[in-house]
């Protein structure tokens, strides 16, 4: 009974042979698959025809069958290269982001350029009339058209200047054309090669299909024919040009617009748009699929949204690149190496499907917030393109053209007048949030639209109008969440301030050191890493060897302890610029001279005392902004990344570069 329950089917459930294998089979024909695929469809139809609908082989052949047919092997969306079209685009969704901007229009205009070339084509033929005459037709079809009277002439004109496509006559003198061919290949392998004779054999057109060639026609060439397949080639040739792209990678803090650029520069380029978490991944079957072995097994998550956008072309946006997991189930990391590498990913092969399919036409785009996390091959193949964080400037104008009007629109403000005064605005992004992003920011002024609409409907008798200023938005949000603790906290012995980069943008950080009775030992805490660890070690020894020099008593370590913390010890801290801070807190420790918590410092120090650069400037002078810092030391090898800046990042701080710390010693300490 049991047996019988389990293996009960309705009638509706059992595929019918005869009229689904017939529909399928038509289905196969009407959808143009190129010739190696419609191979296996046929011979996967030909062998369900022999196997037994009720068993789970039948069911999982017959899906995958319907699976080939779905996917786009030659379906295209037409790209719009117009760059004033994209230019509004990308102005009109985001504000700032020049660089990025820049990079993207870049992009379009050199497709732009290619999409307007001409396609060379060279005609090989020892008969002046035939020669003539393919010439003739191929001008009027607006190709660039050379000509050439024998195999010889042909191969030297190969050698000397770039063809896009040959048409050559197998039988010719001095060099027939299947010689040709295989010279022509050597030479330029990515040029379509058409091969024409008036002594068409089936082994004839099999040798030349081997050695490379696109089509085999026979004399006398039929007119209509031969223009489609030269257009057929050479817009394939065009496609597969236009369509290799740079793996671009959007790095930089939560919250500055990496995937809504994303979304601006598929709608620029009129392509569809695929995002796709990376977030946490970590079985690669989830990219490349299941075998079909498997019970339950189905295609990766990359010809799953290929199937769905139904174009080869479409941006793909491989979303938190960097946080992508690892263990026994695989390295989604090393599958995304075959996906992102162009030369690779034109025979990206899928478990499930098990054919290759050409990703060489979409346009990859990955986010991530740091980059160093990114294994050395894979970083190697994306162009990382940083996306800043905002100045206060900046965050004032998005927050007037963007945000407000959203929020304003959202939460239902169409007949009543809300105006945030530019003062409100900063009180907000001053006092209430502390991030290199918007996100913070949104929410807040979301907040104060959220508090205004319950006043406004608990008061029907309002204004029609609402004017939000400083006053209004501390009654609404409260006490301010952040204070400028650098400007109103006291100079003290032992504590600098230091700046570094983090993946949310830039931080400030303080190094605080102590010293006490003990056994020469240097305590190191605050969750610090190997590298911080090393910086630590190293301005104890530049210290030491220097005390003469530096007014400090040499046997300063002898009986002694020096303790070293960087607060927030739940965070881990690690990377190479906190050496010249750690070295200034123990010159201010062993001095017994205050430090000016007013100044922040960063950069790496060597034992010779020298300031090594450090990156993250723009970010560090933003962090530098918010905390109220006055003045700011780099190193002096970072002149170029200062001097590059925009006037509003250093607008209120004086940007200091040292090369030795030395001479930093009277302008930190009191």
């Amino acid at each position: 009974m049991l047996f019988s329950r389990k293996t009960e089917k309705t009638e509706a459930e059992i595929p019918q042979p005869d009229s689904d294998l017939a529909e399928l089979r038509k289905a196969v024909a009407d959808a143009k698959l190129p010739e190696s695929v419609s191979a296996v469809a046929v011979k996967e139809l030909d062998r369900l025809e022999k196997t037994d609908p009720s068993i789970p082989e039948y069911t999982i052949g017959y899906n995958y069958i319907e699976f080939l047919i779905s996917l786009p092997w030659q379906r295209f969306s037409d790209d719009n290269p117009d760059i004033r079209r994209a230019e509004e685009i990308l102005a009109s969704r985001h504000y700032g982001l020049k660089p990025v901007k820049e990079r993207i229009l870049e992009y379009l205009a050199v497709r732009t350029l290619c999409s307007h070339l001409s396609f060379q084509v060279l005609v090989a033929d020892d008969e002046a009339i035939a020669r003539d005459n393919l010439a003739h037709i191929l001008k009027k079809e607006g190709y660039q058209v050379s000509t050439a009277a024998n195999g010889l002439e042909a191969l030297n004109m190969v050698q000397s200047h770039a063809f896009d496509l040959i048409l050559t006559d197998l039988k010719m003198e001095k060099m027939d054309g299947s010689q040709l061919l295989a010279a022509a290949k050597k030479i330029a392998p990515d040029t379509a090669i058409i091969m024409i004779t008036g002594f068409a054999t089936v082994d004839s057109a099999v040798d030349a299909l081997k050695k490379g060639a696109t089509h085999y026609l026979p004399k006398p060439v039929n007119l209509d024919e031969l223009r489609a397949v030269v257009r057929q080639t050479l817009e394939k040739k065009k496609h597969l040009s236009m369509t290799r792209s740079p793996v671009l990678c959007f790095a930089g803090p939560p919250g500055t617009g990496k995937t809504s650029v994303g979304k601006a520069v598929a709608e620029a380029l009129g392509r569809k748009f695929v995002r796709i978490s990376l977030a946490g991944l970590r079985d690669e079957a989830d990219l490349r699929g299941h075998r079909r072995t498997y019970v339950g097994a189905m295609c990766g998550r990359i010809l799953s949204d290929m199937k769905r956008v139904g174009v080869k072309n479409p941006v793909f946006m491989l979303d938190e690149i960097d946080k992508i997991g690892q263990d026994f189930r695989g390295d989604p990391a090393s599958v995304l190496l075959e996906i992102l590498d162009p030369e690779q990913n034109s025979h990206f092969t899928d478990h499930y499907l098990d054919i290759p399919f050409d990703l060489s036409g979409v346009m990859f785009i990955a986010t991530a917030n740091v980059t160093e996390r990114l294994p050395g091959p894979l970083l190697d193949r994306l162009e990382v393109i940083h996306f800043p964080g905002y100045t206060e400037n900046e965050k004032k104008e998005i927050s007037r053209r963007y945000i407000i009007p959203r929020q304003l629109k959202e939460h239902g403000f169409s007949k009543i007048t809300v105006e945030f005064s530019d003062n409100a605005v900063s009180k907000i992004i001053q006092d209430y949030t502390r991030e290199a992003g918007l996100r913070n920011l949104e929410r807040e002024i979301a907040t104060v639209c959220r508090k205004l609409a319950r006043i406004c409907v608990q008061t029907p008798d309002a204004s029609a109008s609402v004017s939000v200023d400083e006053a209004l938005v501390e009654k609404l949000l409260g006490p301010r969440k952040y204070s400028h603790e650098i400007a109103e906290s006291k100079n003290q012995v032992g504590v600098i301030t230091g700046l570094v980069w983090t993946e949310f943008g830039g931080e400030i950080l303080f190094v605080e050191s102590t010293i006490m009775n003990g056994n020469r030992q240097l305590i190191l805490t605050g969750s610090l890493g190997d590298v911080l660890r090393e910086s630590a070690q190293t301005a104890l020894s530049y210290i030491r060897s220097r005390a003469q020099d530096l007014g400090i008593d040499p046997d300063f370590f002898n009986g002694r302890d020096i303790h070293i913390h960087i607060p927030s010890g739940a965070i881990p801290k690690d990377g190479p610029s906190a050496g010249v801070t750690i070295a200034l807190s123990l010159i201010s420790l062993l001095t017994g001279r205050p430090a000016r918590r007013e100044v922040a410092l960063t950069g790496e120090l060597t034992l010779n005392g020298r300031i090594l650069p450090v990156s993250g400037i723009r970010e560090k002078l933003l962090a530098a902004h918010r905390a109220g810092i006055k003045t700011v030391v780099f190193p002096q090898r970072n002149a170029v990344d200062v001097n590059s800046l925009e006037p509003d990042v250093r607008e209120g701080i004086e940007v200091i570069l040292a090369e030795d710390i030395v001479p930093l010693i009277d302008l930190v300490l009191v």
